[in-house]
């Protein structure tokens, strides 16, 4: 029986995540139920709903959050509108990364090899772990739904609630299938995952050409699909039915993939490999960006299309605020630049904390390939362990700077065919390259947790997110600069709405040296695990 054993290894799953699920659903409701309790201080009266409605009836925003009815802005409307979608890419996102370690990850450390050796049907691991996924994505709709309606909040009725915890979950389900099916074609864990972001970032980047130039066009996204459900308002459910339907096609699809290969192949044909080595490969820092070379590439295609999809909407945004009073005396604090100079500054900052991520990435693989046992091999040539972490961190350092690079380049040249007067280069990869000393503050901490305590390494991807949460949504929630300036982003002057300061840049240089070095000790000095 291919399926035989399937209930068993759920358990298993169950077993080894049961720290991950609930803390992924635990931040994913905090920050889903926060956010309508914080409107309901800061947005208490219609009149004041009615103009964040006008500020985000506008290309740069509806590119950014998607399409909703405003004509009737209410509490739940404004947190659907504004939370809904990000809220969704969070939860692809965390599908990803858990189905692929329990798929193709599993596959290609051995573990499948060892379950396939007992009693098991062929197909158990991977419908083990969508069934035990699918469970969790009904639990988070349920927790999302009834959480919401249990705020009280106006506006915010039980229909609304279920429907936007149901959008969330069918997202999950929907990334859960296309993590499943490139599982099947791609023969690494890195493929994987590298191939289901980029169908994320796509379907994101998409939708947002979409909504603002085309709505035809939006309809090819998944992420599209979030927008025409109207949350809190027409509550639409036949997009959740859409989104179940083709993920559904999509599990299909993989268990029959999954019948078609031998074990740790994938479907995609892998080039022969050359008889010879290179000299580059020969040394550690060649081996390391060998393994990361495809995340690299695909990452620094994405901030290029980010950079390009924000860009492309610059066009628009004078218009729309020229001669409302009331969005003048919002932007009062950056009186004297125009919009487009504002909403670039804001993006650059966001594209920066984004490139953060490959970068972490980058830098924690040093310890992914400790957990795996392969260290050892490097260390029992002439290689030192300064050297080998100096050879991952030139990778990472080098690869936030291709990201910021990409993301400010993608800009320009996106801003040149849309604005009359486009900024100079010189000006927006300014912008951009300005955050670099700051994304090098969150490599050295990421170094110093490998070298101090390396299984917290997971940590790091919490402050990312604060940074992202803080300076983001910051203003939204009339945040204190306080919380801002917990983190290195905070200090940096938001170029050309503020003036170049060189201090902030010097300190943050040398945190990241002084943090850097600390690092490199505790490295050398801490047992390898294994």
């Amino acid at each position: 029986m291919i399926f035989k054993g399937t209930g068993l290894l759920s358990l298993l799953i169950l077993r080894r995540d049961r720290y991950r699920i609930p803390l992924w659903l635990i931040g994913i409701g905090f920050f889903t139920f926060v956010v309508p309790i914080a409107f309901t201080s800061l947005y208490n009266t219609q009149e004041q709903r009615d103009v964040m409605a006008q500020t985000m009836e506008n290309p740069a925003m509806i590119a950014m959050v998607g399409t909703h009815d405003l004509s009737n802005y209410t509490l739940g409307v404004m947190t659907a509108h504004q939370m809904l979608l990000m809220t969704a890419v969070v939860v692809g996102l965390m599908s990803i990364l858990l189905v692929t370690r329990h798929t193709r990850e599993d596959e290609e450390n051995g573990r499948v090899e060892l379950i396939r050796s007992l009693p098991v049907g062929r197909l158990s691991n991977l419908n083990a772990t969508l069934f035990v996924y699918t469970g969790v994505y009904i639990a988070l709709a349920l927790l999302i739904g009834f959480g919401l309606f249990a705020l009280n909040i106006e506006s915010m009725n039980l229909e609304g609630s279920l429907l936007f915890g149901a959008v969330l979950g069918a997202t999950g389900l929907f990334f859960a299938g296309v993590t499943a099916f490139f599982a099947q074609a791609c023969e690494s864990s890195r493929g994987t995952i590298g191939f289901s972001i980029a169908i994320l970032l796509i379907a994101y980047i998409v939708r947002g050409i979409g909504d603002v130039s085309n709505e035809t066009l939006s309809w090819i996204s998944p992420l599209g699909w979030i927008s025409k459900a109207e949350v809190y308002g027409s509550n639409n459910w036949w997009p959740i039915v859409l989104m179940v339907g083709a993920s559904l096609i999509l599990f299909i699809i993989a268990n029959y993939l999954n019948t078609r290969r031998d074990l740790e192949s994938g479907l995609l044909p892998a080039k022969p490999g050359r008889k010879h080595a290179s000299g580059l490969l020969q040394s550690p820092f060649g081996l390391g960006l060998r393994l990361q070379r495809t995340g690299i590439i695909s990452w620094a295609v994405g901030m290029f299309l980010i950079g390009v999809s924000y860009g492309s909407v610059l066009g628009d945004l004078d218009s729309f605020f020229e001669g409302n009073d009331l969005m003048q005396q919002m932007l009062a604090s950056a009186q004297g630049y125009t919009i487009t100079e504002q909403f670039m500054s804001m993006i650059m900052m966001i594209s920066a904390i984004i490139s953060a991520i490959p970068a972490v990435m980058s830098m924690n693989k040093l310890y992914g390939e400790e957990k795996k046992g392969r260290i050892e091999h490097l260390l029992v040539r002439a290689v030192s362990r300064i050297k080998l972490m100096g050879s991952f961190l030139v990778i990472s350092v080098l690869n936030g700077f291709v990201m910021l690079s990409f993301a400010a380049i993608g800009m320009w040249a996106a801003s040149v065919s849309v604005l009359d007067e486009p900024l100079a280069f010189s000006t927006v990869y300014g912008m951009g390259l300005v955050y670099y000393p700051a994304l090098l503050v969150i490599i050295s901490i990421a170094i110093l947790l490998i070298g101090f305590q390396p299984k917290f390494t997971g940590f790091i991807w919490l402050y990312v997110l604060y940074t992202f949460i803080v300076l983001y949504m910051g203003g939204l929630f009339q945040l204190s600069e306080v919380y801002g300036n917990l983190s290195p982003f905070g200090h940096i002057p938001k170029l050309p709405i503020e003036e170049m300061s060189w201090t902030p840049i010097i300190i943050l240089t040398a945190i990241a040296t002084v943090i850097t070095v600390i690092g490199f000790i505790g490295y050398k000095r801490r047992d390898l695990k294994g």
